[in-house]
């Protein structure tokens, strides 16, 4: 009996060296670049995605402006870009007349005077709407974001950020929505290819993607859930999973601990592996991103991935201050805005 618990101490102790030195982070390469944010929604009004239910309209759940910038809009876009995003990500959905335009929802009757779906109305009719209409922070007592902007047709978003990525996101999954996408990128003038952009959709519209743009960064949330999870459950083999190759691994902030390797042996993994690796903010039900510029401080300096922000307006200056062009009412009014928030937490 001795001799067996010998043996078996002997092998659990050797295992545990062997699992250990596969996956130690330091003795991995030193991890090159820098951590790159993707700006949801762009620059827009801050509301905790985590919170909204089913049937809830986003507009009305927001935080008291602080800024006029909308979701989905060229102003928002340039300002993101302005602000250091590598990646702007931005919602598109497809017009009755065969357009593609920049817009959250799949209907219209949160955001805009506007009712039905999206899809129902042709450019000019959406274009004629406020796309701000809809915004209050107190229950519907006032509307600061009236008239602040329209929704612009996809080529243009295009044209207003010439040297800076764009992540579609697909708000529809119908696959005929990436075939209109594409004929909209290409009619612009967009070279896809050149310029790094991704795209978030259906796993029928990234095979459309990928078919027409073989290396482009093309994800659903189901394969970087299969890559993520299966990463979890056998990363401590050393092994990648299948999902990975040329995949998305989404990391949540509170997640981190979790992941085999984290961070430089999962960094050098998910690059043999042609991989992209997102961190995501601290809720894994939902993709939420970072909200609180004290966030940052819990991504690993070596961390040279993706960082999916969700209020860029306070958390990139956290990350980069040389690209804060806040001024100081802008400054007193964002900490006040996010003691607030704090303090929900």
């Amino acid at each position: 009996m001795k001799l067996w618990l010998m043996r078996a101490g002997t092998l659990l102790a050797a295992a545990f060296l062997v699992l250990t030195f596969t996956n130690a982070s330091w003795l991995a390469e030193m991890p090159r670049g820098h951590v790159l944010q993707i700006a949801h929604r762009a620059v827009a009004p801050y509301y905790d995605a985590a919170a909204i239910q089913p049937g809830d309209c986003p507009a009305t759940q927001i935080e008291a402006p602080i800024h006029p910038y909308i979701e989905d809009t060229v102003a928002s876009a340039q300002q993101a870009a302005r602000m250091a995003a590598a990646l702007v990500e931005i919602d598109v959905s497809p017009t009755a007349d065969g357009h593609m335009v920049a817009f959250p929802d799949a209907t219209l009757d949160c955001r805009t005077e506007g009712k039905g779906p999206v899809r129902a109305k042709t450019l000019a009719e959406l274009q004629q709407l406020d796309v701000g209409y809809g915004y209050t922070a107190d229950g519907g007592k006032t509307f600061p974001l009236r008239g602040a902007g329209a929704m612009p047709e996809i080529g243009r978003i295009a044209q207003a950020l010439p040297d800076t990525a764009i992540l579609f996101h697909f708000v529809s999954a119908e696959p005929g929505d990436a075939d209109l996408l594409l004929a909209a990128l290409k009619a612009s003038g967009r070279d896809v290819a050149l310029r790094g952009d991704g795209f978030l959709g259906s796993p029928a519209q990234v095979a459309k993607v990928k078919a027409q743009f073989p290396k482009a960064w093309a994800w659903s949330d189901e394969s970087a859930e299969a890559c993520s999870s299966g990463y979890v459950l056998y990363g401590w083999t050393g092994l990648m999973p299948a999902s990975c190759a040329g995949g998305t691994m989404i990391v949540p902030l509170d997640r981190q601990w979790e992941v085999w390797g984290w961070p430089n042996r999962t960094i050098e993994r998910m690059a043999k592996a042609g991989g992209r690796i997102v961190v995501s903010g601290p809720h894994a039900a939902v993709r939420t991103g970072l909200s609180l510029p004290e966030q940052i401080g819990d991504i690993p300096s070596t961390f040279n991935g993706y960082l999916w922000v969700d209020d860029l307006w306070n958390v990139g200056p956290a990350l980069n201050s040389s690209i804060d062009r806040r001024n100081g009412h802008q400054i007193d009014m964002a900490e006040k805005a996010l003691a607030a928030r704090r303090a929900k937490q």
